[in-house]
């Protein structure tokens, strides 16, 4: 039997010494932070630090940290009803699944509430194959969608997450994103390839029969990969050849959900409503809540048992879940971000006068990717590197992002204070000057 932990309040050394003997080397840490306490955009360190949050908690805490409705509605709920699991209905459980469907895009009507995004994903990927009867799954290049093992075997961001662990999920097919700066080709007018539907169509006539496929499964907006924002034509595309083949279109919003865009999900931007949605992270704004969203005739093809879950649902994170969304309709926070997220695409535009190596600056609301290569148009995750610690020094976490690394992407709570909002980009600037000269 071990004894109670007993470290030195103050000492982040020691508390980083103990979590490397303590916990999984599994986890990859943005920054070596020890963090004690967070409000709105802060977080505050066990030595005394007080720093700006560009991260959010990688795209959660979308109404800032310890919100204070969001935490009023998690203590009164403590008070109530922890968990029942399936032993019982939760007037909870409801509710929560109201407020998604009230936001969600027209015609998605059931919900699947579970834990987290890849859960959601795992939960999707049965659905589509129960519902259509069909076994193959199409995803795209440079796509993360979690790291349980169908969810993993979707994700194509870094070679990593599949390193060690096959054989993964049989079925599943992947072609390009329209990562137009990078990898798409184009024709004699300008046009993406990618974009116009050209791999998947290549694909079904080389290697998989659309007949057979379940489902494409894509981000409207690719997160991890780098925040890439694709061409206009690109859901309709997919909405089209779905439709054309009796294809489920799946659009994991798991971080461009909720507000994040500027919209309340990112495929709203496009014009184009799924068939199966998957949501997390800013859904519960810290609280551990996933969930599968799709029409009632789909999700009638689960019958009881044929999938479950023993947290999901779970009172308390619903009551965060239903608080979250009543938060923003009442403060129109995906509109604020809206209109700051133009603001700040903005300024950051301006910099390309004066620094080369930002070769891109894109994304939608306060969902925000600068992308940097070298001279010779490869990957700068030196620079990007750089440039994040020098903001760390002077209290701003900035995250990564893209399959190299070299994507700063920005993912500020959606409530942050314009003046906090300045000075992180000030800071910003500030750092990529220095990382340059």
């Amino acid at each position: 039997m071990t004894t109670p932990l007993a470290v030195g309040g103050d000492s982040a050394q020691v508390w980083r010494d103990r979590d490397a003997e303590l916990l999984s080397p599994a986890y990859a840490r943005y920054s070596d932070l020890v963090v004690e306490r967070a409000e709105g955009a802060h977080l505050y360190t066990v030595d005394g630090r007080d720093v700006l949050d560009f991260g959010a908690g990688i795209g959660v805490v979308n109404l800032g940290h310890g919100h204070p409705d969001v935490v009023a509605a998690v203590h009164a709920q403590v008070d109530r009803l922890w968990h029942t699991s399936v032993t019982t209905l939760n007037t909870v459980a409801v509710h929560a699944a109201d407020a998604l469907v009230r936001i969600a895009p027209p015609g998605l009507d059931t919900v699947f509430l579970c834990n987290s995004g890849a859960e959601a994903v795992e939960g999707a990927l049965k659905l589509v194959r129960k519902a259509t009867g069909r076994t193959e799954i199409i995803a795209f290049r440079g796509a993360f969608h979690g790291r349980t093992y169908g969810a993993v075997t979707l994700t194509s961001s870094k070679s990593k997450y599949h390193a060690g662990i096959g054989p993964l999920l049989p079925g599943v097919h992947h072609v390009e994103y329209p990562y137009c700066l990078r990898r798409c080709p184009t024709d004699a007018s300008g046009r993406c390839r990618v974009a116009a539907g050209e791999e998947i169509e290549r694909l079904f006539d080389t290697t998989v029969a659309p007949r057979d496929v379940a489902a494409i499964v894509v981000e409207p907006v690719l997160g991890e990969g780098g925040y890439v924002v694709p061409p206009a034509e690109f859901l309709p595309t997919l909405r089209r050849i779905c439709d054309e083949h009796g294809i489920l279109l799946v659009c994991d919003e798991v971080q461009s959900g909720v507000g994040r865009t500027g919209r309340w999900f990112a495929a709203e931007h496009f014009g184009v409503a799924p068939d199966v949605m998957c949501v997390a992270k800013g859904f519960g704004n810290g609280m551990p809540i996933g969930a599968v969203v799709a029409p009632s005739a789909i999700m009638r093809a689960w019958h009881p048992g044929d999938h479950g879950t023993t947290f999901g649902g779970n009172p308390v994170a619903c009551a965060a879940a239903a608080a979250v969304v009543a938060v923003m309709e009442r403060d129109g926070v995906p509109q604020r971000a809206a209109r700051l997220g133009d603001a700040v695409l903005q300024r950051l535009r301006s910099w390309r006068a004066w620094a080369p190596p930002l070769a891109e600056v894109r994304g939608l609301g306060l969902m925000i990717g600068l992308e940097f290569l070298h001279g010779d148009g490869t990957p700068a995750p030196d620079l990007v590197s750089d440039v994040r610690n020098r903001a760390l020094d002077r209290d701003v976490l900035l995250l990564a992002a893209g399959t190299d690394e070299n994507v700063i992407r920005l993912c500020p709570p959606l409530t942050i204070p314009e003046e906090e909002l300045q000075r992180g980009l000030d800071v910003l600037e500030e750092s990529l000057r220095e990382a340059m000269a």
